[in-house]
């Protein structure tokens, strides 16, 4: 198929939700992708955070080919081996009490976050979250997300939401009523422009909860994964969430959302009370084995810290060189660069130069690598982006 019949089909036969870009991919491996005239480019923002351990990991492969040989799907309704290692894998990482919800998306285990919230609140229903968050596309996750650019022509939205400044304690402290029952937040807003929350902030906000018996919701469907150089970024603030959700890269590719909640409050969603059919397959089930089995055994965690330091130190230089980077923010390896004016063209120009980034809130160059991404690969891309700097 030639890239204009393409183009032509996706113009007529698929909803047009999506900003395009003149791409078609045909082969990924490792941080590289290459499209369908053979041009290889270098990827440094893999499907928004999908892509932790790159494209076509071998052990994410071999467990879904021997998966795909054996059972692809079974109703939740009944059992199987894959889910039930994968629940306990999870809870290795916590090294505490939490029970797993599957789902298919982040915006769906946020979802299951929301309604055990409801069925905890007893008559409570509110939930503050933060401006700038963003936390889904289903209707509720989208009333939660503190953006007013993705909730126009939505309305009315799901009521109970509010959303108050990030990092500020006081203002969240103003938004408590009676009627509250929990706190959303990213603990990195990756939408938002790779904001990073304080630890003050954070240890404010479990106090706050503690205080009014509220519940305290993190949604690492971006961090989570070893993103931020540990496996889930609350493990670097000294605090347990009571929920937390995950989902994007823990998969490898594949779709699968988490909810995981306190073992005090989970089950509280009995029989009935929520459901997702394709939630926690087998398939996709042995695929996040195998990514947390990779980031064990590659030590990715440790990577991911040094890896994030050593390309946070050469944003930092190239901050020095370029009048036009306002400031360099990062957690490990999820990466934000704001600059003083729009985005777009330099995303435009690293694209001609064999570099895929992306740009979020308009000014704010997001850089997100595989976390087995190599010195190599991190100063070929700095090159590119120095370049393409200066270029514009």
């Amino acid at each position: 198929m030639k890239k204009e019949e393409l183009f032509q089909i996706y113009k007529d036969c698929i909803v047009p939700s999506y900003t395009k870009v003149p791409l078609v991919f045909v082969k990924g491996k490792g941080s590289y992708l290459w499209d369908i005239d053979g041009k290889k480019y270098l990827d440094f923002f893999p499907g928004w955070g999908v892509g932790n351990l790159g494209h076509c990991h071998s052990k994410v492969m071999c467990a879904i080919r021997d998966q795909v040989s054996k059972l692809i799907f079974v109703p939740n309704n009944y059992h199987h081996i894959a889910q039930a290692k994968l629940a306990k894998e999870l809870n290795f990482w916590t090294q505490k009490p939490y029970k797993v919800f599957f789902a298919n998306s982040g915006a769906e285990a946020n979802e299951a976050a929301i309604k055990l919230s409801r069925k905890f609140g007893q008559g409570r229903f509110e939930i503050i979250t933060f401006i700038d968050s963003f936390h889904g596309r289903t209707l509720a996750a989208l009333s939660a997300t503190g953006q007013k650019k993705y909730q126009e022509g939505f309305a009315p939205l799901v009521q109970g939401f509010t959303s108050v400044p990030f990092n500020d304690l006081n203002a969240v402290k103003a938004a408590v009523t009676d009627k509250t029952v929990a706190i959303m937040l990213e603990l990195v807003q990756g939408e938002g422009g790779i904001n990073i929350a304080t630890p003050e902030f954070v240890k404010g906000l479990r106090e706050l909860c503690d205080k009014h018996k509220l519940l305290l919701i993190v949604d690492e469907v971006q961090t989570g994964i070893g993103r931020t150089g540990t496996m889930f970024a609350w493990q670097q603030y000294g605090i347990e969430p009571d929920m937390f959700t995950l989902a994007k890269s823990l998969g490898g590719g594949l779709p699968i959302g988490v909810m995981m909640a306190k073992t005090a409050i989970s089950d509280m969603l009995t029989a009935g009370t929520h459901a997702s059919t394709f939630g926690g397959g087998p398939v996709v089930c042995r695929a996040a084995l195998a990514v947390l089995r990779a980031i064990q055994k590659e030590k990715l965690l440790k990577h991911a810290k040094d890896s994030g330091a050593y390309l946070c130190e050469a944003l930092n230089n190239l901050k020095a060189k370029h009048v036009h980077i306002k400031e360099v923010r990062a957690m490990g390896l999820m990466c934000g660069v704001e600059l003083t004016v729009p985005g777009k063209p330099f995303v435009e120009a690293c694209i001609h130069k064999g570099l895929l980034i992306n740009c979020t809130h308009d000014r704010v160059l997001r850089i997100m690598p595989a976390l087995n991404v190599t010195r190599g690969q991190i100063n070929k891309a700095v090159e590119i982006l120095d370049t393409a700097l200066g270029s514009l």
